[in-house]
């Protein structure tokens, strides 16, 4: 299956010439000449990567992007400006853009860019599976009532910021539950940290959880943070 580029841009001149570049190098090519038709192409269509100007009449490219983000953050988007300014690219990259070309562009400009968002978008997928893989090993499994309550506790404590104390012998899963808490959680795509207190000495534990300057204490050769 080809990989699917969409460009969007006001100009057809400019969506016709890429179109050329890319469909010469045996990619699919759609082409939007609005925000509205954008957003509606990448629901639609499912792009790969998205090349979008920066300046169009009525919505901005700026507010596709954000727009698209919302929709699915791991679609790669590279923005395309004739007049861009440092404080665009700037904004462009906050709200997700993994590139930023320069109107007039070669052919070799924009193939590496769509190159290096498939390369992007090939690595993001991975690294979600390899995490839903990662996910299954610690998933909780039973239909027991003692299990059911657990699990509906799991799911009043996960969505809130308050701190959660898990209570009991060692192997009954504590850690199980800590990861479905986290799993449920708005910082569910963040990191899942876990530190074992027990195996550190009493005076080290504030350094290892919250780090220190470098000669802080003896041994302290560098900052840790």
């Amino acid at each position: 299956m080809k990989p699917r580029v969409l460009v969007v841009d006001d100009e057809r001149s400019i969506r016709d010439s890429v179109r050329m570049i890319l469909e010469y190098e045996q990619y699919e090519c759609l082409g939007a000449a609005s925000g509205p038709e954008a957003i509606a192409a990448v629901r639609r269509d499912a792009p790969d990567v998205v090349l979008l100007d920066i300046k169009m009449s009525g919505m901005s490219g700026l507010d596709v992007l954000a727009e698209l983000k919302r929709g699915d953050d791991t679609l790669p988007v590279a923005m395309m400006s004739g007049h861009g300014t440092i404080a665009d690219a700037m904004q462009a990259t906050r709200l997700g853009a993994y590139d930023f070309i320069e109107k007039p562009f070669t052919s070799e400009r924009v193939l590496v860019t769509v190159a290096k968002g498939l390369e992007l978008r090939r690595l993001r997928a991975e690294n979600r599976e390899l995490r839903l893989a990662m996910e299954s090993k610690y998933e909780l499994v039973g239909q027991s009532p003692g299990l059911r309550q657990v699990l509906e506790t799991v799911q009043r404590a996960a969505p809130t910021s308050a701190t959660v104390l898990l209570l009991g012998e060692s192997g009954v899963g504590k850690e199980l539950v800590a990861r479905a808490i986290h799993r449920n959680s708005p910082r569910a795509a963040q990191r899942f940290i876990q530190v074992n207190c027990a195996a550190i000495p009493e005076e080290l534990i504030e350094s290892e959880l919250f780090g220190h300057e470098k000669g802080s204490f003896t041994g302290a050769t560098e900052k840790q943070l």
